[in-house]
């Protein structure tokens, strides 16, 4: 296991200027990332590939299609290299994840008028791909996602009278326990101490008062889960997923945006301390 001491000491002290973040996604991945190991830049692809995702769709219904490659892992020609490889029938390249393909054959092979519900089929098969990483906290973290997201939509569709069977995505032992159970809760309310959290969200009205609640539950269980982590490729982790979750609240409310960005900070400087297990 990689250690980053002076990685974690040295993370950039961030700040917002007129309501706006000075250090962003982008930034972490042109400073930070070329400073991980090759094994655990791996990881940090798994969160970079949402945007490969985005820009695989894009040329699914457009070749032609202009799409930002900044973030993601792959150029436009490489993901329409994989587009190619369907239709010519060759070889696929090993350095694609094997659900691009997967997930380009299923697009091409459904009529047109039948595609629109394959975008959360691409992210049940991108779920599904990174929660097989060999890092138990970063599948975990994927994992909650997906259970998050699936319980949230289980419970629209119930509400909506909608066939709740064909909304979760995936295939771990929550989006089953969502398709076949009549209960209330699933019967998930004993093995997910978060679910009744996520009861109460489902309940606000207010759209942006409820994404600001997802990702508070989010953060708190980054917390919890790396609480004994200290310099690590898991507090790297964290520190690029709560990078996002701040950019967009500041999108979203400059004031609250900036609150949650402050205690960001003030958690950072409490974190880099080196414990007393590591002064030897």
């Amino acid at each position: 296991m990689t250690n980053y001491y002076c990685l974690v000491t040295g993370l950039p002290e961030l700040s917002l200027e007129d309501g706006k973040l000075s250090y962003t996604v982008a930034n972490f991945k042109t400073e930070i990332y070329p400073q991980l190991s090759k094994g655990d830049k791996k990881l940090v692809d798994l969160f970079y590939l949402k945007f490969d995702n985005k820009n695989l769709l894009a040329l699914l219904k457009d070749k032609e299609a202009a799409i930002d490659s900044s973030l993601g892992n792959y150029s436009a020609d490489e993901l329409l290299s994989v587009i190619t490889s369907l239709k010519e029938e060759t070889v696929p390249d090993k350095k694609f994840p094997a659900y691009f393909y997967e997930f380009a054959a299923l697009y091409l092979n459904t009529p047109e008028e039948e595609r629109w519900p394959l975008e959360d089929k691409l992210y049940g098969m991108y779920y599904h791909h990174s929660m097989k990483c060999n890092n138990p906290f970063v599948a975990a973290w994927f994992e909650l996602n997906l259970d998050v997201n699936n319980i949230l939509a289980a419970m629209a569709a119930r509400k909506y009278k909608l066939e709740v069977a064909k909304v979760p995505v995936g295939d771990n032992s929550v989006s089953e326990a969502l398709r076949s159970s009549n209960a209330r809760d699933f019967g998930l309310a004993d093995d997910l101490e978060y679910f009744e959290q996520l009861v109460r969200i489902n309940d606000t009205v207010d759209l942006v008062d409820r994404e600001k609640k997802i990702d508070l539950l989010k953060w708190n269980w980054m917390e919890d889960q790396t609480f004994f982590n200290y310099f690590t490729i898991e507090k790297i982790f964290v520190f690029l997923m709560k990078l996002e979750m701040i950019e967009r609240w500041v999108a979203l409310d400059k004031e609250k945006g900036n609150e949650l960005f402050r205690k960001l900070i003030d958690q950072l400087k409490d974190e880099v301390k080196i414990p007393q297990e590591f002064r030897k």
